[in-house]
């Protein structure tokens, strides 16, 4: 019998418990993996075990892939109303409302996010996210095609079936919410791969699942390692579609199998090594506030992270001076997630810390300017001071390179085609930002750099409507809006005789 972990908060902005299963959830019951393994989670403010989780492998994949597919025909797909699907999911976003500070004390744990970050951003976010798609699971229509007198044509938009999902560490809830709500809303059955280095949420929602009253099967978790349950969900033949938000290097490995196997239709969210522009004519000092944003939001690990601050020559010396301002109050409101004033917390994991250490170092060796920052904050957990650096050239690995940490490259230059130029010089193409209070100007950029997302006079600012994916290797596919339920139904046309002889 899968087993169970409370944990008790006791902290000044969330004081509460929650228990969560650490077992795997396979047709709406927890089980125990087929063969006995664990995974430690670990806290990473203070890099001490928070609890023990199973492991599963490809045998549970097979199980979990087998049941979702008999919950396919038996109970959701085509079987239940698209009025019924949005009821669920509905009620889905209100249980997770009435658990909203339970859930974003998990991500505070877990991940490392602030609390009152992770309660208005990551938790909100994810309740609007299934209210969204619930209002569209009774919308997925066809189309009616004038053809001729003699025939009736028509399309439907139908569900895969079975889908795989593989969701990051860096904001697991929410990832979770972009994969399941249109996934869900069309009609689709899930196996679900949580990051096993974050999964303490998304085990805390397959409670949710139950309580709301989705069928048996509708939903599977299955906790494991890339290696093993990831690779199994890729491959498996009775899985139609994946959908994976990570790093590029893995979506190439996704891709692969999925072309050795089954063609599964693949949708990925992969990385990125956004611009930032700021014009000479912006309002520098909300563009400095959206530049931090945009670099430092969840300490700089998010794949939309604006690491390349462009600055117009004219403003530079201001923009850098005020800016590094900036970055230094954030070094000194970094600490415990939980602690009223913190508003900066700590890298993910040891590797991930030793990763963002690792690029520091190389900007140093390459010649680049440690402005400010650029080393270790405190002594227990995995922090990283916010750093700057100035003075790096394009060829440098800071500059090309996802970095995924609290790291921006501060740039100077002079004129509009150049910074184009140079903010298109990457492999990726996920996101940018322009600031400038000449309109046309800055939509003239937005239009000329290669990137899935542009925010003009903003960062970091998506939204559950608006369709969210990449360019070049930054992905394949859209998150978000209407654009998200194409990728989760396929079209089927129909033509039918009404008056043709032989």
């Amino acid at each position: 019998m899968a087993g169970t972990f409370t944990y008790n908060f006791d902290t000044s902005t969330f004081r509460g418990t929650s228990t969560i299963h650490t077992g795997l959830f396979i047709g709406g019951k927890w089980v125990d993996p087929v063969e006995h393994a664990t995974i430690d989670v670990i806290n990473p403010t203070t890099g001490k075990v928070i609890t023990t989780i199973t492991a599963g492998s490809s045998k549970d994949v097979d199980i979990a892939a087998d049941v979702a597919k008999t919950a396919y025909k038996a109970s959701w797909g085509l079987k239940i109303s698209g009025t019924e699907r949005g009821k669920l999911l509905y009620k889905l976003a209100d249980l997770l409302e009435r658990d909203a500070d339970e859930f974003a004390a998990l991500e505070s744990l877990n991940v490392g996010k602030v609390f009152a970050s992770a309660k208005a951003g990551d938790v909100q976010m994810t309740i609007d996210v299934f209210r969204y798609y619930a209002g569209w699971a009774d919308k997925v229509q066809g189309k009616t095609i004038e053809t001729n007198e003699n025939k009736l044509a028509y399309t439907r938009h139908e569900p895969y079936g079975v889908v795989g999902q593989i969701i990051p560490w860096n904001a697991p809830l929410l990832m979770l919410a972009w994969k399941f709500g249109p996934a869900l809303a069309t009609g689709n059955t899930i196996v679900l791969k949580p990051s096993e280095i974050t999964p303490l949420t998304a085990l805390r929602f397959a409670d949710l699942i139950i309580e709301a009253g989705f069928p048996p099967g509708v939903v599977n978790i299955v906790n494991g390692y890339g290696a093993t349950v990831g690779q199994a969900i890729t491959a498996h033949p009775l899985i139609s579609k994946i959908a994976f938000t990570g790093s590029t290097l893995v979506g190439r490995k996704i891709l692969k199998a999925s072309s050795e196997s089954n063609l599964k239709v693949v949708s990925l969210e992969l990385g990125g090594k956004s611009p930032t522009i700021i014009f000479d004519d912006a309002d520098l000092d909300q563009a400095i506030q959206w530049a931090s944003i945009g670099i430092y939001l969840n300490m700089g690990q998010a794949c939309t992270a604006g690491s390349r601050i462009f600055v117009q020559e004219g403003i530079y010396d201001e923009f850098l001076a005020k800016f590094t301002v900036v970055t230094k109050n954030l070094a000194a409101a970094t600490g415990d997630p939980f602690a009223v004033g913190t508003q900066h917390g700590p890298q993910i994991s040891k590797v991930q810390f030793d990763r963002v250490m690792s690029y520091i170092e190389s900007g140093k060796n390459d010649g680049a300017t440690v402005h400010t920052g650029g080393a270790r904050h405190g002594t227990e957990g995995y922090f990283i001071q916010p750093t700057i650096f100035t003075n790096a050239k394009p060829e440098m690995k800071i500059v090309q390179e996802e970095i995924f940490g609290p790291v921006g490259v501060v740039i100077k230059f002079k004129t509009e085609e150049e910074v184009i130029e140079a903010g298109n010089n990457t492999a990726y193409g996920l996101a940018c930002h322009i600031f400038s209070q000449n309109i046309s100007r800055a939509l003239r950029v937005a239009h000329s750099l290669e990137a899935g997302t542009a925010w003009v006079n903003c960062s970091q600012s998506a939204d559950k409507a608006v369709p969210f994916g990449g360019y070049k290797q930054s992905g394949i596919g859209r998150e978000l809006g209407e654009y998200a339920l194409d990728t989760y139904t396929q079209v089927k046309s129909v033509h039918v005789n009404i008056g043709q002889k032989l």
